[in-house]
């Protein structure tokens, strides 16, 4: 083995363990964070959570906001691998649009379902570094393409501007879908909010 293969083969388990206690540290955080909210979810916290000392939480992660960015990476992939299918579906299979917009925002409404009080601390609490704030341009960005070109498919479609319309599509099923799981009205019947949104998105989008 040459020594450059030897050298290799002998720091794979450092990395190995380093990816292990970072991943590791990255969950704890959103457990801390979910219960204690950012200000509240410290390092210490993140540590004891992890178990692992605080020094090592430094060595993996140089302050709290590294935390952040890679967890809301790590949501933000989870999100990508759910609705990636949908939207490539959107595309490829042009579905009537009242079905393509119930499903996207179906899906929508379960992917803020999965970890709502870690979905409230990630986008409404703690603060947006210049690192995530481009990763969550880029997500957007990569939605409103997919919608985009489903509308352009869709011949019922009536608006005069495909691309505009495809950036307030996006926006408003975000929106309406954060609002409903995060902050729900007493009394509210969020399968109605869904039908009505549902019904304004349609119309709007084919005049009927």
């Amino acid at each position: 083995m040459s020594p450059e293969r030897e050298g290799a083969a002998r720091r794979s388990p450092v990395r190995d363990r380093d990816v292990v206690t970072a991943d590791a540290i990255v969950a704890a955080a959103g457990e801390v964070f979910a219960r204690h909210g950012y200000e509240g979810g410290t390092a210490e916290r993140i540590a004891d959570r992890a178990g692992v000392s605080l020094g090592t939480v430094y060595e993996q992660f140089p302050d709290k906001d590294a935390i952040l960015v890679a967890l809301v990476e790590r949501h933000l992939d989870d999100a990508s691998a759910a609705l990636t299918p949908l939207l490539t579906d959107m595309v490829t299979q042009a579905p009537p649009i009242e079905d393509g917009v119930c499903r996207m925002l179906r899906a929508l409404v379960a992917l803020h379902r999965t970890h709502p009080a870690l979905h409230r601390v990630l986008f409404e609490e703690a603060p947006r570094p210049e690192a995530l704030r481009r990763r969550l341009e880029r997500t957007v960005e990569a939605a409103v393409e997919a919608v985009h070109g489903y509308l352009v498919a869709r011949p019922e479609v009536r608006v005069p501007d495909h691309a505009v319309a495809a950036q307030l599509v996006v926006q408003v099923a975000e929106s309406v879908t954060h609002g409903l799981v995060l902050h729900p009205q007493d009394g509210a019947d969020p399968e109605a909010y869904v039908r009505e949104t549902e019904r304004m998105l349609v119309r709007y989008l084919t005049g009927r």
